[in-house]
């Protein structure tokens, strides 16, 4: 579900401080958009809406959620809007997000 070598990467490269600032900022934009797509999904931007998040989701690794949006992602293009389940793709972020967060506690993230 995570790719956690890549985290460890991450956290590695950039230093346990600023981390916790793209974590955190991570969390923040996808929970937005989480909620959003949670009240109204518009097929019209769904396609795109899925990019955003995928890529906000491969840079920590959320490796499950990245399968399910670019799966959602590439149906929008395919001209299946309709019929992409994004139940299953909010659930996958909520699965990886809890997962993430139990591993690594962040101060910013209470």
């Amino acid at each position: 579900m995570i790719d956690w070598a890549h985290v460890d990467m991450l956290k590695d490269e950039v230093g346990p401080e600023d981390f916790d600032e793209i974590v955190a900022l991570f969390i923040e934009e996808v929970d937005a958009f989480v909620a959003r797509l949670s009240n109204e999904i518009n097929p019209e931007t769904l396609g795109d809406d899925l990019h955003f998040a995928k890529g906000c989701a491969a840079g920590l690794g959320f490796r499950t959620f990245v399968e399910q949006c670019h799966a959602g992602e590439k149906m929008c293009r395919d001209g299946l809007a309709a019929e992409v389940d994004v139940p299953v793709i909010l659930a996958a972020y909520a699965d990886s997000k809890r997962l993430f967060l139990d591993r690594i506690p962040l101060a910013v993230a209470s």
